[in-house]
């Protein structure tokens, strides 16, 4: 038995490429982004009532990661990247149908428009339902994932100084706090937990229309050089 789906929106995300988002929801509040809605549901009976609400779930398509044979375990980023996994016991990008869950903070409703942030969402990500949260229920005492029990732990952040004042001036010029997004989205320390980077290699990403330099001057310090 098959289903065909059809989005309700698209997302309108501060990420323009997969490095550096965050890999759960939450871990950066400065990352913010816009849930356009398509029609019928950019209609505002739609989203009628949702301002009572302080946050929803993103149902939505890794567009980016669709693939035709379904994978049974993968490697979660978590646990290295070298560690297997079954696929159901992580929230690996690899899923059998291309679905995944965000709970994002809704920060403003307007008809056909949603703004959002606390998001971990790909620029033009479809957006296959909104739901609301509900605390009560989605809140579940005495939970425990021994896999993931604590958020990972941050890796110190800083900056060469022409390329903060650098950030503060797009970040004026965007009216987005781009400053905090790029400490919160690098001290998640985006590179992949098997590479050890050299003090010469240099990493980067694009967040809005900007793009972001650093490297690894030592272990567990990262040091933003450019933003442009």
């Amino acid at each position: 038995m098959s289903h065909s789906v059809s989005p309700v929106g698209f997302v309108r995300s501060c990420f323009k490429e997969k490095f550096a988002i965050p890999r759960q929801p939450q871990l950066a509040p400065a990352a913010r982004g816009v849930v356009e809605l398509v029609a019928p549901f950019n209609n505002g009976d739609a989203v009628q009532g949702l301002e009572q609400v302080s946050h929803v779930w993103l149902v939505f398509l890794f567009h980016q990661a669709l693939e035709d044979t379904p994978r049974l375990k993968v490697r979660p980023p978590r646990l290295g990247g070298n560690t297997s996994m079954g696929v159901f016991a992580t929230r690996a990008t690899h899923r059998p149908n291309g679905i995944g869950q965000s709970v994002v903070r809704l920060d403003k409703v307007e008809a056909g428009k949603l703004w959002v942030s606390g998001i971990d969402l790909l620029d033009g990500t479809p957006v296959l339902d909104i739901k609301p949260y509900v605390p009560y229920a989605d809140i579940i005492d005495g939970a425990h994932n021994q896999m993931a029990s604590a958020a990972p732990e941050l890796i110190a952040v800083q900056w060469h100084d022409e390329a903060l004042h650098s950030a503060r001036e797009h970040g004026q010029r965007l009216g987005e706090p781009l400053m905090e997004l790029i400490e919160q989205c690098l001290a998640q320390d985006p590179r992949p937990a098997y590479q050890v980077p050299t003090p010469e290699r240099q990493y980067g990403v694009r967040l809005w229309d900007v793009d972001v330099r650093w490297h690894y001057p030592e272990p567990g310090l990262i040091r933003v050089l450019e933003v442009v």
